[in-house]
């Protein structure tokens, strides 16, 4: 069953390919071998999986891609989807890749919700990828709260910003909802929250899927606010900017080590970017597909032979959000999915 919230009759006039169903193939078959993992406590294993089963599907996508953010940091080893790698069939468009089988792998290991697997393209040269900076800063709103979100936002107090949003969303600033990663580094951020009256949703992994939360409209929460890895902010840049909603983001080093390796390449840890400049180009894909049950997307459900996915595809071009329930049968043992 597919329901399309918003679908351009003229998808075909377009010369960039449509290839956002493959993508989800794709995301499909990353979930499908991650869900199988669920509650058993083995991150590396889990993830390994993970990645495996998302390179063989993306080697079967019509792109000549380009990996330009991948999973060396998340694994710390050499993977089948690290950076520089490259990706598809190489006889469709030249194209930019981010790609994380398992965005909130530890929500997967322990049996928490709203783990997804993740992957965006774009055209070659239009993704930011900071190498080696591996944590940025990041605010994401909606289109209702797009006009608020100005550059100062990521220097000024967070009750100076959540008064901005919430002008802007016709909103008290008692009735914003927050979310916020679970972690040391945000004890100061989340008490600001709290004493301008707002309220906060921590999350204890998932930093995309917050993301991809703030920028639905009526998707649960109003903001995302606070420090997370720089490829969770590249993917979500892909999706706040396909999906007309406002994000601003910043390299935030959170060691000496880190901020040394910044600067030895030239970045800056003081320059703010929005969706538009970490992903310039309009002709972005974003597709998802839950792992474990979250507000925007369902987990993998299982039975027998079959499992049910819940997936979210969108395409920055024209607008398109589709949502795809998706019935898979006679699963194969070792990659977990059969076309």
């Amino acid at each position: 069953m597919m329901n399309e919230e918003h679908i351009n009759q003229n998808d075909q006039e377009y010369p960039y390919q449509n290839i956002g169903l493959d993508l989800v193939r794709v995301t499909e078959a990353a979930a499908l071998v991650a869900g199988r993992w669920l509650g058993l406590g083995k991150r590396e294993e889990t993830h390994r999986a993970a990645t495996e089963a998302m390179y063989e599907a993306l080697c079967q996508v019509n792109i000549d891609g380009y990996i330009v953010i991948g999973e060396e940091g998340r694994l710390k080893e050499r993977t089948l989807l690290e950076t520089g790698q490259r990706v598809g069939t190489g006889r469709g468009p030249t194209v930019d890749v981010v790609v994380d089988p398992i965005e909130g792998t530890n929500s997967v290991v322990h049996g928490y919700p709203g783990a997804i697997s993740v992957v965006c393209v774009a055209p070659r040269g239009s993704m930011w990828s900071p190498r080696p900076a591996i944590y940025m800063d990041k605010i994401v709103v909606d289109g209702e709260g797009a006009s608020a979100l100005v550059p100062e936002c990521m220097d000024a107090p967070a009750a100076w910003t959540l008064a901005l949003i919430a002008r802007a969303k016709r909103k008290a600033v008692r009735d914003l909802q927050i979310i916020v990663l679970d972690r040391p580094r945000h004890y100061d951020l989340i008490e600001e929250i709290r004493s301008a009256g707002a309220r906060v949703l921590l999350r204890s992994d998932g930093d995309t899927a917050g993301s991809l939360i703030a920028a639905t409209p009526q998707g649960g929460a109003d903001i995302l606010m606070g420090i997370g890895g720089v490829p969770e902010g590249v993917t979500a840049a892909c999706a706040v900017k396909a999906m007309g909603g406002a994000m601003l983001g910043r390299l935030a080093p959170q060691s000496e080590k880190e901020r040394e390796a910044i600067e030895a390449a030239g970045l800056s840890s003081h320059q703010t970017l929005t969706c538009h400049e970490l992903v310039t180009s309009n002709q972005v894909f974003f597709a998802a597909t839950g792992v474990t049950h979250g507000p925007i997307l369902a987990g993998v459900q299982y039975h027998g032979n079959e499992a049910n996915t819940h997936s979210l595809v969108i395409r920055g071009e024209t607008g398109t959000r589709r949502i795809i329930h998706t019935k898979h049968g006679s699963l194969d043992k070792k990659v977990g999915w059969r076309y």
